[in-house]
C-alpha cells in the first residue's frame, strides 16, 4: 500500500526514514474528507501546511492524525453505521470492533483541531462532560457525531520507516459542519489556508 501521507502530526528533524530500519508497528490514524455538495459540482477541503513544519510543508492536505487513547472513551451522538463498521473490519492487518468508532471519532476530532469545522448533534439531556479537544463541542452543546462517516480508503506506511502510520480515510458531506470554531487558521497555526476545490480541477 502506499505511504499515508494524511496524518498531521509533525514529523521532528531528528527523525530519519531509511529502508535498513528496525520494524515499526503502524500507528493508527484518520483523515476525513469534507465534501460539499452544494453547487453544481462537488467541492472538497484541504488546508495548507505551514512553511516551517517538517512534514510536506506548503503542501494542500487533507486534515488528519493518529488515534488517541481517549477516543474510544468520548460519548458521541449517535453510533458509527454498522456498514462503516464492517468496512472498516475488512482489509488486513484486522481492525476489532472496539477499534472502529475510536478511528471515526479521530477523525472528527482532527478536523475541529485543525480546521475549527466540527461535526456534532446537540445532546439528548445532559451534556457530558468534555475535555481537552472536545471543549469546542462542549460549548456549543454538541457531541461529536459518527453515524455520517463513510470509509473510502487505507493506506499503510511501508517498513523501514520511523514515521508509519495506518491510515484510514473518511468521507463525509459538509452539510455535517455544525459548529465553527474561530481563529483556527493563521500565519502561524499547523493549517495556514483553507481552500475548497472542485473535483476534477487542477492540483493547487
Amino acid at each position: 500500500m502506499t505511504e499515508a501521507a494524511a496524518p498531521a502530526a509533525v514529523v521532528h528533524q531528528g527523525d530519519k526514514e531509511a529502508d535498513h530500519h528496525a520494524y515499526f508497528r503502524p500507528k493508527d490514524a484518520a483523515t476525513l474528507i469534507l465534501i460539499d455538495r452544494s453547487g453544481a459540482k462537488p467541492k472538497v477541503l484541504v488546508g495548507k501546511r505551514h512553511d516551517k513544519v517538517v512534514f510536506m510543508p506548503g503542501k494542500f492536505v487533507f486534515p488528519g492524525g493518529r488515534v488517541d487513547k481517549a477516543d474510544n472513551r468520548v460519548p458521541v451522538a449517535a453510533p458509527i453505521t454498522p456498514e462503516l463498521e464492517a468496512n472498516l473490519a475488512k482489509g488486513s492487518p484486522k481492525t476489532p470492533a472496539s477499534r472502529a468508532k475510536s478511528l471515526a471519532v479521530a477523525a472528527i476530532r482532527e478536523a475541529c483541531e485543525e480546521t475549527g469545522l466540527c461535526l456534532g448533534r446537540k445532546a439528548d439531556g445532559k451534556l457530558p462532560k468534555l475535555e481537552g479537544p472536545w471543549q469546542p463541542f462542549a460549548e456549543a452543546g454538541l457531541l461529536p457525531d459518527p453515524s455520517g462517516l463513510f470509509l473510502i480508503a487505507r493506506a499503510i506506511t511501508p517498513p523501514g520507516r520511523v514515521k508509519r502510520f495506518d491510515t484510514r480515510f473518511f468521507t463525509a458531506d459538509a452539510s455535517a459542519i455544525t459548529h465553527r470554531v474561530e481563529g483556527v487558521i493563521h500565519a502561524d497555526a499547523e493549517l495556514v489556508e483553507l481552500v475548497w476545490v472542485e473535483l476534477g480541477s487542477k492540483p493547487l
